[in-house]
């Protein structure tokens, strides 16, 4: 028996159906829509914002504080003297005004520096944790979008699989007819045909799955996506030198520049604490007045300009303890950056080999394919002969099939490892996309599930 490649047998199958072709949407095109609709990015951009606005906030604590306050009342005084020897009773009604304009300026506090040297690596470390996320979500994206592919491989591979055990059970019910075969070929190959029928049932579910994760990311869409296409040219990574890629990783990757930003920001923290057994130093002026309606009342200006002095001496011993709890955080911050680093370079370590092994093993599969086709028809040939059992062609039948899909697999991993390991260096970008997009087929297409 002769099987049709999964290509081939898809393509025949959309003709038949009448599907009229959708222009596919590829890889750049999927990640232009998650990069609009991702709420994952937007609210890591929002964050960014917010971060932003520390610096404005701690130069305000350095520049001139200009307030204005004012009263206006009206006073009803009953006045009843407890011996009539010092006056009568009075009772007045008026009203009284007052304003106050006042400029305050800080001359010293050593704090409030602190505060502004702190918010350049707080807002460093939510820049670098921006574009992290702008990169996770380009990783994710392509994870996403190739688990369709994968998973759509599996519905093909199930599909065809299928189509082959009911043929090989029309096959064994003829022969049993004649009297060639005993009724257990025509049970075994019954057997394998609903086996591969539960399979596929869940493959398409796993495919509804995949479509799901990927409109978690971009929202809802109706378009097909492209497959991947026969050729996909394998190259180690260049340069082919994990150590380089490894240290490159510790100096350029988002995740570890924030983290180093966060544990210099925790070190100005301690400064920051530590501020508060300095003295503080700030001048103020203003001009006051003051109007009254009542009988022997003045009416007052008053300008004022003076110095204001500030030296803490003892407030309970919660100023060390505040530093001491700053040192804590700034030593839980280094321990975080080492082990991003850590972590960084093991993933880098681990893409890297990963796009080596990958290699390997697209080639070992492409031979497999080749193992597994001779082997079905060396068992094909020999069940017609009798040297065979219908158990045997199934299970060859099975193993071309699993070697089929085991090949599509391993070219998906080659891609995200590589996509993993620009990941990891922070080189990742939109003309990485680029390469493996033009490995797609927009031709060949998945098509969403309709509900």
């Amino acid at each position: 028996m002769k099987l049709k490649p999964l290509s081939t047998l898809a393509i025949t199958i959309s003709l038949i159906a009448g599907t009229a072709p959708l222009q596919a949407e590829d890889l750049l095109e999927i990640y232009d829509l998650a990069v609009q609709n991702d709420p994952t990015l937007r609210e890591a951009e929002q964050r960014l914002f917010a971060v932003r606005e520390n610096r404005p906030q701690a130069q305000a604590l350095l520049l001139p504080d200009f307030s204005l306050s004012g009263t206006a009342r009206y006073q009803d005084v009953e006045t009843t003297p407890s011996d009539s020897r010092f006056g009568a009773a009075r009772n007045e009604s008026f009203h009284s005004t007052s304003a106050r304009a006042t400029v305050r300026q800080p001359l010293f506090n050593r704090g409030s520096w602190m505060r502004l040297s702190q918010s350049k690596f707080t807002i460093s470390q939510a820049e670098a944790q921006y574009q992290a996320a702008q990169l996770e979500l380009m990783v994710k994206t392509a994870q996403a979008y190739f688990a369709v592919l994968e998973a759509s491989d599996s519905v093909r591979v199930f599909e065809s699989l299928v189509a082959a055990d009911e043929r090989q059970l029309d096959q064994s019910r003829q022969r049993f007819e004649v009297g060639l075969v005993a009724i257990t070929d025509v049970n075994e190959s019954r057997a394998a045909y609903d086996r591969s029928r539960a399979n596929l049932i869940r493959a398409r579910n796993e495919l509804d799955n995949a479509w799901e994760a990927l409109r978690r990311i971009i929202g809802p869409m109706s378009v097909p996506l492209a497959r991947l296409g026969d050729h996909v040219p394998l190259s180690p990574p260049d340069p082919n030198d994990i150590n380089i890629w490894a240290e490159t990783a510790l100096s350029n990757n988002f995740n570890v520049i924030a983290a180093r930003e966060a544990a210099e920001a925790a070190r100005k923290g301690i400064e920051i604490e530590r501020s508060a057994f300095f003295p503080t130093l700030g001048a103020e002026a203003g001009y006051s007045l003051s109007r009254s309606q009542a009988t022997g009342s003045n009416d007052t200006d008053t300008a004022f300009i003076g110095l204001n002095l500030n030296v803490p001496l003892y407030q309970g011993g919660a100023v060390a303890s505040r530093t001491r709890q700053a040192g804590h955080q700034f030593r839980a911050a280094q321990e975080r950056l080492d082990q991003q680093r850590r972590e960084t370079a093991n993933q880098v370590r681990n893409a890297f080999r990963g796009v080596l092994s990958s290699i390997s093993d697209v080639e070992a599969r492409q031979a497999a394919i080749t193992s597994a086709r001779s082997a079905l028809e060396s068992t094909q040939a020999g069940l017609d002969v009798g040297t065979r059992t219908q158990v045997d062609v199934l299970n060859a039948q099975r193993n071309l099939f699993q070697a089929e899909f085991d090949y599509m697999t391993a070219r998906y991993s080659y891609i995200i490892n590589g996509i993993l390991l620009h990941q990891g260096t922070s080189s990742l970008n939109r003309e990485v996309l680029a390469k493996g997009n033009a490995w797609l087929n927009p031709d060949d297409q998945i098509f969403p599930p309709a509900h």
